[in-house]
């Protein structure tokens, strides 16, 4: 015996609304994979909850190329739609208002990554990418600290 289909209406009851919020992410995100994988298409999924957490899922290595690639491929089309100069003019500022937008939310999405928040819905691959990155940055500011130490400890015996 089947499900029957349920009737699309926003969920009154808070609890079970964020349950089934988690359990339909989690299966929007595996079908996500599954038609990547399966169709070797290049998919990317961005869901944000009603308190404004972000889940993110991309079949290449880094969303930012992914949403880069969009985005010339939507001023592409943009450009070939709407050939007025005028809707030209409007439509680069929206474009560029939405690239830096994007670039803001993703800045500090990485910031919150570097402060070790939100990294539930990374990949293992994405967790590895940014522990080498925080490595690295630890490595060049032990260095500069051993560049400002050196000079004042020579100073400090002299």
């Amino acid at each position: 015996m089947g499900r029957g289909r349920v009737e699309l209406k926003r969920i009154e009851n808070k609890i079970n609304r964020q349950v089934t919020f988690s359990k339909r992410r989690t299966g929007l995100l595996k079908k996500a994979q599954e038609i990547s994988v399966l169709c070797d298409a290049e998919v990317s999924l961005i869901v944000f909850s009603h308190k404004g957490k972000l889940f993110e899922y991309s079949s290449e290595s880094c969303m930012e190329k992914v949403l880069e690639r969009y985005e010339r491929y939507s001023y592409a089309e943009r450009q070939l739609i709407a050939p007025d100069s005028h809707v030209n003019a409007q439509t680069n500022w929206s474009m560029e208002y939405s690239r830096l937008k994007a670039k803001i939310e993703l800045l500090e999405r990485n910031q919150r990554h570097y402060l070790g928040e939100e990294l539930e819905p990374m990949s293992l691959k994405d967790l590895q990418n940014l522990e080498q990155q925080l490595e690295t940055a630890l490595k060049h500011i032990r260095s500069r600290k051993v560049c400002k130490y050196i000079p004042h400890s020579i100073s400090m015996h002299n």
